[in-house]
């Protein structure tokens, strides 16, 4: 069987990297950048502001770790950042029932592999590319790689029916009293929650089917691990993030949001920002919801370290969602949501009658969009085929990037608070990149470089330096594309991180 990189991990490397010592980082769930490169007003495409204009701090503005996808030639794709190995072609035209794709898990084989599973929904919001748009026929998933088909209206389908099951199962209701799972919707870049079970009046009774698309590894992706820093953050040691604590304690329009979070100064850090749709979507907490059908998992979709000004909160964040209706202003008139209340909507029952009850039509966690202005009372009955609820002003919740990924929560205390070493730039690198450090004081300072088995292959500092801020560049020579990791000592700071070099 050929294994794909990351696929598995050496004893010799897990050896490796146990030895390095206590400080040691392992990077278990990237968050990996929406793709979104443009920039936007509240209808259309414009030039990305510069600090302190209208604007400014929307995605494109800030990059995280780029896509980087290996296809390999077996039927399965790597993901390189997150180590899950996906099928790379589902069923195009054999949609499943949930129960369906949940047991067909169990039989499924695929490059020699049977271990494969139905993904959570973190892990299969891991491959949204915000770059899609339905309205212009671009899937929101990388068609280099994987394979896709918008719905087929010849077949009576709609255009967006393009939704995925996940294995995360919503702990509440939905609509009627539905039991529901999530899914994404690669046609048209949602979150939703879908029934599981047979819906419909009396004799009209059918099953919601969708494509599946399997995946493999890293079993800790999607686990959150949060630390209360005492001083109104919150950091995601799995993630690198730093939150905060509280939100923003008022609604606000998308526009008003952004420059919200660029002006935020807490707790010494003032390179605050919005989060994007899945640096955002990755502190919801699935198991977790205001109508959870156990009474001590009742409340907001998120871990209660954190504080929400309202239980059926919905939050920004600076990510544009491309399927705005002219009604919502143009192209670039969405903003995304996450629910981390109920994702309401308006549903006329019964059909044809004029009577709109709001009904939870999507289950908190969902992932939408909202016009960024307005009047959310030129919506009286929401909008779209379940009525989604037009709110235009929700609640912000900024982050920043705590300075180190992965690390373990002993790492986190022992560590200097100033020190720290940087993820390289770019990252994967061809044909060089960045290592940026900062020291707390003068001293003598290592920076290795290691492959993937834990073999030293170059030392690229191993001298005196003095306090302060420092960047190395590193162009591999001799070397084969794969993973590597460098290792910053400098007095009592000892930290490892992972890069990726593709030739």
């Amino acid at each position: 069987m050929n294994k794909p990189m990351l696929a598995v991990f050496p004893i010799t490397l897990l050896m490796f990297l146990a030895g390095i010592g206590s400080n040691a980082a392992s990077q278990d769930y990237p968050i990996i950048d929406t793709g979104q490169d443009l920039c936007f007003d509240t209808s259309n495409v414009i030039s990305c502001p510069q600090p302190g204009n209208l604007f400014y701090g929307q995605d494109a503005q800030y990059q995280g770790i780029q896509f980087s996808f290996q296809d390999n030639g077996d039927g399965t794709v790597t993901d390189l950042n997150s180590g899950l190995m996906w099928q790379q072609m589902p069923q195009l035209y054999n949609k499943k029932t949930f129960n369906e794709a949940l047991a067909g898990a169990d039989t499924f084989s695929l490059a020699g592999c049977n271990d494969w599973r139905l993904p959570t929904i973190k892990e299969l919001y891991s491959l949204i590319d915000s770059r899609g748009s339905s309205m212009t026929l671009t899937p929101y998933i990388d068609t280099n790689y994987f394979g896709f088909r918008f719905g087929d209206t010849t077949m009576g389908e709609r255009v967006i029916d393009g939704q995925y099951w996940s294995g995360t199962r919503y702990v509440g209701f939905t609509m009627n009293g539905d039991s529901t799972a999530f899914g994404v919707n690669f046609a048209d870049g949602r979150i939703k929650g879908y029934p599981t079970e047979p819906v419909g009046p009396p004799g009209s009774e059918f099953s919601m089917t969708a494509f599946v698309r399997y995946v493999r590894g890293n079993a800790n992706y999607g686990i959150n691990n949060f630390v209360d820093n005492s001083d109104g953050t919150i950091t995601d040691l799995s993630t690198g993030l730093m939150w905060q604590k509280n939100d923003n304690g008022d609604t606000l329009n998308w526009v008003d949001a952004l420059a919200y979070a660029e002006n935020l100064t807490l707790a010494g850090h003032d390179d605050w920002r919005l989060p994007n749709a899945k640096e955002l979507q990755s502190i919801v907490d699935y198991t977790r919801a205001p109508d959870a059908a156990i009474s001590s998992q009742q409340g907001p979709a998120i871990d209660p370290i954190f504080n929400v000004s309202e239980t059926e909160s919905w939050y920004w964040t600076n990510t544009t969602l491309l399927e705005s209706p002219p009604e919502f202003g143009g192209p670039g008139g969405s903003g995304i949501y996450v629910t981390f209340g109920q994702a309401f909507g308006w549903m006329e029952v019964p059909p044809g009658s004029g009577n709109h009850v709001r009904l939870n039509v999507h289950g908190a966690g969902a992932q939408r969009g909202d016009p960024k202005v307005g009047d959310p009372n030129a919506f009286p009955i929401g909008f779209g085929p379940q009525g989604d609820e037009i709110r235009i002003y929700n609640y912000v919740r900024c982050v920043r990037d705590a300075g180190s990924v992965g690390i373990n929560q002993n790492e986190s205390q022992n560590t200097p608070s100033k020190c720290s070493l940087q993820q390289n730039y770019p990252n994967p690198f061809n044909p060089e990149t960045t290592i940026t450090f900062s020291i707390t004081k003068s001293g003598q300072v290592t920076l290795k470089i290691y492959n993937s088995i834990g073999e030293q292959v170059a030392t690229l500092i191993g001298q005196y330096l003095p306090a302060g801020s420092h960047q190395i560049k590193w162009q591999p020579s001799g070397l084969s594309s794969g993973i590597y990791y460098y290792t910053l000592n400098a007095d009592s700071y000892n930290q490892t991180k992972k890069m990726i070099y593709l030739k």
